[in-house]
């Protein structure tokens, strides 16, 4: 008899454990899924299995309901199997990684203490275990009717961002609405994408603006995709839809290593190391303040023409993103002669250093072109802090301990020519092209100060190119370890990175460096 009640218990159970799963699917019902479908959105379900290899999620806390019994929350209609987010881990291209996809059909994906436990324990499994976080962000923000432990659930995500840092790559992918302190958790991560025209990231929506600063503002303008790329810079790159972030996410995840215990990822490649680029011997134009693509340059030298360039909007006269040679894994560091000469700016140079700080963190080796004639002047950039600005640039660059290979295509100018991964800044192969002018100025600029008040400058201009604007001056002094044949490029790259392969370096020990922030 207690064998048969022992059965029918757990037959209830398990119909119980059906009913939840198949609740928790469905998450605040199909009305809302619908209403979320006509905004041109996924659900956070879709879109994780759209990110993740097919059949590879792993689902944790499916049962995990919220706690709160104020305002009437305790009742059965306002709870939800799973609340409002989706977690757990599954595999990109065979790779593990970790995900949450936020629920914006419950409650509107706004945060509640369990909803920020099950990010917290994901996020505690995944630096466990060496792994990425991806983060889709869908979220009104903290849920108001559970006041200070909403709060309480930020600040226990942000301390888990804070501690990943530098462990395991952390990627946000902003799908709908993020405002208030919810932003602050795509900041502390690594990359943030957003999508066009759905996403919106804004630390005060605008009606508070209204009421505050009198300004009228759309939520687009204040806090949309385009504002974020190519304005202020939070946003890393943004892509058309659901679907096309998700599928470049894909792609993007592809040059990652897992943590900061991998190497580069290394794959098969069938764009040989030794390939010839004829056409880089012609790129650069004979007069110095003509302008061409340094684009042009990185894609002729990559695999296969592959870049994924990282903040292409966003302080547009230095690039930077990764790309592959012989099939490894590299960031990318190069100035835009087509913007601003390639003069380096307060942008330009925060940009940079973020970047390189990634690459070195998680062991890609840094690839850097120069063309720089130097710092942007003007009384903006002063007072905007340029002097601490490009220090981070430089501070990145001298900290680095990953394979540094620098390539000068033209002009490299003063302080600028030392903070481009130089030589003096522990770079491992640096190479001029013929084209390259290593000096503390342009010709013309020096003869002036040099000669002031002597009449046959022009004559005096001359011989100052003759003997300063080509690579000889640092060639002879060692600060370039070769003049190469631009179309050798590629080949001397790949020939280098393989020997760089093994390259141990440390920094002496500390608690941690002071980078002027």
């Amino acid at each position: 008899m207690l064998g048969v009640t022992t059965l029918y218990t757990i037959m209830i159970v398990m119909e119980r454990i059906d009913r939840k799963r198949n609740a928790a699917l469905i998450g605040g019902g199909q009305k809302r899924i619908d209403a979320q479908h006509k905004r041109g959105k996924l659900t956070a379900r879709e879109r994780v299995e759209l990110l993740l290899d097919k059949d590879s999620f792993v689902e944790y806390d499916m049962f995990v309901e919220h706690r709160c019994s104020d305002f009437g929350m305790e009742e059965d209609h306002n709870k939800f199997a799973g609340d409002s987010v989706v977690t757990g881990q599954g595999r990109i291209n065979g790779r593990l990684v970790y995900v949450f996809s936020q629920d914006f059909t419950v409650f509107g994906g706004s945060l509640s203490g369990a909803h920020a436990q099950k990010i917290c324990k994901i996020m505690d499994q995944a630096v466990m275990v060496g792994a990425p976080v991806i983060g889709l962000n869908d979220s009104g923000g903290a849920r108001i009717q559970e006041g200070v432990e909403s709060l309480a659930g930020y600040a226990d995500i942000f301390l888990r961002n804070v501690l990943a840092s530098g462990v395991v790559p952390q990627i946000s992918l902003i799908m709908g609405p993020c405002a208030g302190g919810a932003v602050y958790s795509p900041a502390l991560t690594d990359f943030t994408f957003m999508v066009k025209d759905t996403s919106y990231l804004f630390i005060t929506g605008p009606d508070v603006v209204k009421s505050v600063t009198n300004e009228d503002v759309t939520q687009e303008e204040l806090g949309g995709a385009k504002t974020h790329t190519a304005v202020s810079g939070v946003a890393h790159r943004a892509f058309e839809n659901d679907i096309d972030a998700l599928l470049n996410l894909r792609n993007f995840f592809n040059f990652l290593p897992l943590s900061n215990q991998d190497p580069a990822p290394v794959t098969e490649c069938h764009d040989p190391s030794d390939r010839l680029v004829p056409g880089l011997d012609t790129i650069v134009p004979f007069e110095t303040t003509k302008a061409y693509d340094m684009l042009d340059i990185i894609q002729g030298i990559v695999d296969e023409r592959e870049f994924f360039e990282i903040m292409p909007n966003y302080a547009k006269n230095i690039v930077v993103g990764f790309a592959r040679m012989n099939g490894r894994t590299v960031g990318i560091v190069g100035n835009q002669p087509k913007v601003a000469s390639g003069c380096l700016d307060i942008n330009s140079s925060v940009k940079g250093a973020r970047f390189v700080r990634f690459c070195d963190a998680f062991n890609i080796p840094i690839l850097t072109f120069v063309d720089v004639p130097g710092f942007l002047p003007g009384t903006s950039q002063e007072y905007g802090g340029i002097i601490r600005h490009g220090a981070k640039l430089l501070f990145a660059f001298a900290e680095a301990t990953v394979p540094k290979i620098t390539i000068i295509t033209r002009k490299a100018y003063g302080g600028a020519y030392d903070v481009m991964s130089s030589k003096h800044l522990r770079g491992d192969v640096n190479y001029a092209w013929p084209s390259a002018e290593v000096a503390v100025m342009g010709a013309k600029g020096a003869v002036q100060i040099i000669f002031r008040g002597k009449s046959n400058q022009a004559e005096q201009e001359a011989e100052y190119v003759e003997k300063f604007a080509n690579p000889f001056p640092a060639a002879v002094r060692g600060f370039v370890d070769d003049i190469i044949v631009p179309s050798t490029t590629r080949k001397r790259i790949c020939r280098d990175l393989e020997v760089l392969a093994s390259k141990k370096q440390t920094n002496p020990w500390k608690k941690h460096a002071n980078i002027p922030l």
